[in-house]
């Protein structure tokens, strides 16, 4: 017995479902990473370094003011650029701390203060600058102008510069973090995809093995069940056989016998008027009708007329048996050219049609029926129909009766096709299509003696 797959299955399920909940969870770790990456580092930078060039640029433009006041001529005076030096100031210290606020994690703090305290020293000096030149000392100022602001303007110019630097330099890093983050993500996903297809395939693969491994088991049982089947309706069919033959040969015989004796009774010197000569010829009437009601059920039970004459034969001599029986009007119309079927495919076909009209009878209600035969070189197609209630009032999901299975059996021995089509009120048809043999294609003879007087002479 093959073993189910389903533990198999489930295991290999639960399996893909852990190998997809973790890949998700490493690949939203990374993607949370790479978001504070970016986040904290990139968008920082990016920040802070527009914000030191602002610093920059104060810082450019301060250095051309000092430049302008060491070449302006010596009657013009320093003290003018007071206003803008005071504007210039506000500026960069509102940058300065606006930039410490948002100045990298890894920058050091000793840097910050530096800065601070190189901008701290520029505002001083110039102050004095501006305090000499107020108190009209415009050569001292000068003085303190080129020799002392120049130098702390270029200071604090390098090292704004070279926070920038820095900040380049680890926007660099991070990029470079983000792509190898982007590489081992994709990677990452090729190598899921790749393991994900061959867990795929492996399944598929196993499915398609324990699927043919079913599939073969049950053809086996079907081809097993169709030989029992066979053999089954084999014997029953020999021991039908068996019963006509003993009723026929046997009981028919001594019926015969019986009957032939009770008319010699009869003609030996019994009165005309005599209650006995009256009685031996009720006896003889009866031991006739038992012997005739026996040969109709030997030919039921086995129809000889189908060994000796073929299956369209048989048909039409069951027709007007089961007219005569039922009290149902049912005619045998034959299509094409008719061959002779004999042996075991014409008594299954023989089956179906009784079974299919003894429904008829029983369940239809109908008052007509018929029986078309259509002869083609290669097929025989049989349709039964009635004109009854039809089987749509059965309850639904009702197994099928054994009449029907059997008739299925005989047709999948027959290599054939049972198919049964009914509707409320519009009666039934059950129509088999059977192959027809290569020895089986014969023309029938017609037979100048009817079915009844062969049968009459058996």
């Amino acid at each position: 017995m093959t073993k189910s797959p389903t533990i198999r299955l489930l295991l290999g399920l639960l399996i893909t479902l852990a190998a997809v909940t973790g890949f998700s969870s490493y690949a939203l770790n990374q993607l949370s990473g790479l978001r504070k990456l970016q986040t904290e580092t990139i968008d920082l930078n990016r920040h802070d370094s527009l914000l030191l060039l602002q610093v920059q640029d104060d810082l450019n433009t301060i250095g051309l003011k000092l430049r302008d006041m060491t070449q302006m001529p010596q009657s013009a005076g320093i003290d003018k650029y007071r206003d803008e030096f005071a504007l210039l100031r506000a500026d960069l210290e509102g940058a300065i701390r606006e930039e410490a606020a948002l100045a990298p994690v890894k920058r050091r703090a000793d840097k910050q203060a530096k800065l601070v305290e190189a901008l701290s020293q520029f505002w001083r000096i110039s102050d004095h600058v501006f305090e000499e030149a107020a108190a009209g000392h415009e050569r001292i100022a000068r003085n303190l102008v080129l020799k002392q602001l120049f130098a702390e303007q270029s200071l604090l110019a390098t090292r704004v510069s070279a926070l920038l630097e820095r900040n380049n330099e680890s926007e660099e890093r991070a990029d470079v973090k983000v792509a190898s983050i982007y590489d081992r993500v994709e990677r990452n996903v090729y190598a899921f995809l790749a393991a994900t297809m061959i867990a795929i395939l492996v399944t598929s693969l196993y499915l398609i093995y324990s699927n043919r491994q079913i599939f073969e088991e049950l053809a086996s049982l079907s081809r097993q069940r169709r030989v029992l089947a066979g053999r089954l309706i084999t014997v029953q069919e020999e021991v039908l056989r068996s019963v006509s033959r003993e009723l026929h040969d046997e009981f028919g015989q001594i019926l015969t016998a019986v009957g032939a004796m009770l008319a010699r009774a009869e003609r030996k010197g019994v009165p005309a008027d005599s209650p006995l000569r009256t009685e031996l010829s009720e006896v003889r009437e009866i031991t006739h009708n038992t012997l005739e009601k026996m040969r109709s059920l030997s030919q039921i039970l086995h129809p000889s007329v189908i060994d000796d004459y073929g299956l369209a034969k048989g048909i039409e001599w069951y027709v007007e048996v089961f007219q005569r029986q039922n009290g149902i009007e049912t005619t045998a119309l034959i299509s094409g050219r008719p061959v002779r079927v004999t042996g075991q495919p014409a008594i299954h076909c023989f089956r179906i049609v009784q079974e299919a009209l003894n429904n008829a009878a029983k369940h239809s209600g109908t008052k007509t029926a018929e029986v078309e035969m259509i002869f083609s070189p290669e097929t025989l197609t049989v349709n039964v129909r009635d004109f009854g209630s039809g089987m749509a009032q059965a309850r639904k999901g009702a197994k099928p009766g054994l009449g029907l299975i059997a008739m299925r059996e005989r047709a999948d021995l027959l290599s054939g096709n049972l198919k049964i089509t009914s509707a409320a009120n519009a009666g039934t048809t059950v129509s088999l299509v059977m192959p027809l043999h290569q020895e089986d294609q014969v023309s029938e003879t017609v037979e100048d003696e009817s079915i009844g007087e062969v049968i009459s002479h058996q």
